[in-house]
């Protein structure tokens, strides 16, 4: 049986890039894995610590996405890896969640949001999930780094 999430509420709140659970990575401390994923699309330039610094990950998403700022030219091609390497930190770094996702065995983890069709599965439930396919191998990657 699959499992949605979406918001940071309920019991997988956890697997959202909203969820307050900060990491370090880069040598930067990270409030949520949002205001890390949003400031990488302008790695090198002032933006990066203005979107960190930003009050909330709705404030850091929200300035991610103005197209005032200068995306940079490769974001296409990197942005599931860093989204990989942002969920990783996050679960590595924050043992409770880790068991949270761990506990899900098998199951298909499904972000349920109407608008997103490549992160999440949008509104008709057909969209790429992006992110539950990453935290399925985030799960992969840690149950298997457990038995070692």
């Amino acid at each position: 049986m699959p499992i949605y999430f979406y918001s940071t509420r309920g019991e997988y709140d956890c697997f959202s890039n909203f969820s307050p659970h900060p990491f370090k990575l880069d040598g930067k401390e990270w409030p949520t894995s949002e205001h890390y994923f949003q400031a990488q699309k302008f790695a090198g330039t002032e933006h990066v610590e203005a979107i960190r610094a930003a009050r909330t990950p709705k404030q850091a998403a929200e300035m991610g996405r103005e197209r005032k700022r200068p995306l940079r030219p490769d974001w296409e091609a990197v942005k599931d890896d860093v989204m990989r390497k942002a969920v990783l930190k996050k679960f590595q770094t924050h043992a409770a969640i880790r068991d949270t996702l761990l506990a899900t065995g098998d199951e298909v983890l499904i972000e349920k949001t109407s608008h997103d069709y490549y992160w999440g599965c949008g509104t008709k439930g057909d969209g790429k999930n992006m992110l539950g396919l990453i935290l399925m191998e985030v799960r992969e990657q840690l149950r298997s780094r457990s038995k070692s």
